[in-house]
């Protein structure tokens, strides 16, 4: 079954109405018709609408609740993806890739050895681009809500977001205690915050590793062989995806 974010706005007692560019989808690209049954949701909160089409037309598609309820479908945890600006559209696929695996947030972040540079209309032009990305992945992988992408920020500033989060970690090449990772990872509880900072190509200088430790952050090890940077953040996603799923907050 289709599933499309509408405006919580437009979100009735018994009726959503779906506004935008998802109107000429349903019309034209699907043809669906009134009697049709669809899902939708805001994509701020964990609740699902599943709605049975009433009238279409080109500004508006009128639909009727069928019944509303949290599925359980998102992860219990809010993971943050701390990711230094990689070469080229790396971040494109790390965007997808990660939302697929249950993020909740992604901070680009400008790091000592980021070659990347953006500013002014550049960087609204990429962040704009970056939440479309988000967004596209959220529907394909039928989240209930859409992970922010956030304006690319300094790596003091990104520590600041680090700092207040329940669980902070650092994978380093010169990290080696991998049962330690085990022990980290395995301690995760449902209802915890996880900030996961990842280097760019070249990895953390040793005084920005130090700045996270000092903020909390743990170093952990991936294991014995180095992977690349959009490889690494999203081998953490994936490890507390299998640890967390199904889990329910205390």
């Amino acid at each position: 079954m289709y599933r499309f974010f509408v405006d919580p706005e437009d979100i009735g007692e018994k009726e959503i109405t779906i506004r935008g560019e998802n109107v000429n989808h349903i019309r034209n690209a699907l043809r669906m018709r009134p009697g049709e049954q669809l899902l939708l949701c805001t994509g701020q909160d964990a609740v699902e609408y599943r709605c049975e089409i009433i009238s279409l037309d080109p500004q508006e598609v009128r639909t009727k609740i069928l019944w509303a309820e949290e599925t359980g479908a998102e992860l219990p945890s809010r993971l943050v993806l701390f990711q230094g600006l990689p070469k080229s559209d790396k971040l494109e696929l790390v965007i997808q890739k990660a939302v697929e695996l249950g993020v909740y947030a992604i901070v680009p972040v400008a790091t000592a050895r980021s070659v990347v540079k953006l500013d002014g209309k550049k960087a609204e032009a990429k962040l704009a681009r970056w939440n479309a990305i988000a967004e596209s992945a959220a529907k394909q992988s039928k989240r209930l809500i859409i992970p922010q992408v956030l304006p690319l920020m300094r790596f003091d500033k990104a520590l600041d977001l680090l700092e207040p989060m329940d669980v902070k970690l650092i994978p380093y090449e010169r990290a080696s205690d991998m049962e330690n990772t085990r022990k980290v990872l395995g301690a995760v509880r449902p209802g915890q915050s996880v900030g996961i900072v990842i280097g760019p190509e070249g990895g953390l200088e040793e005084s920005e590793v130090e700045a996270a430790r000092a903020r909390g952050a743990e170093p952990i090890t991936l294991g014995r062989r180095i992977l690349r940077t959009e490889t690494a953040g999203l081998a953490v996603l994936a490890a507390l995806m299998f640890a967390l799923e199904g889990k329910e907050p205390g």
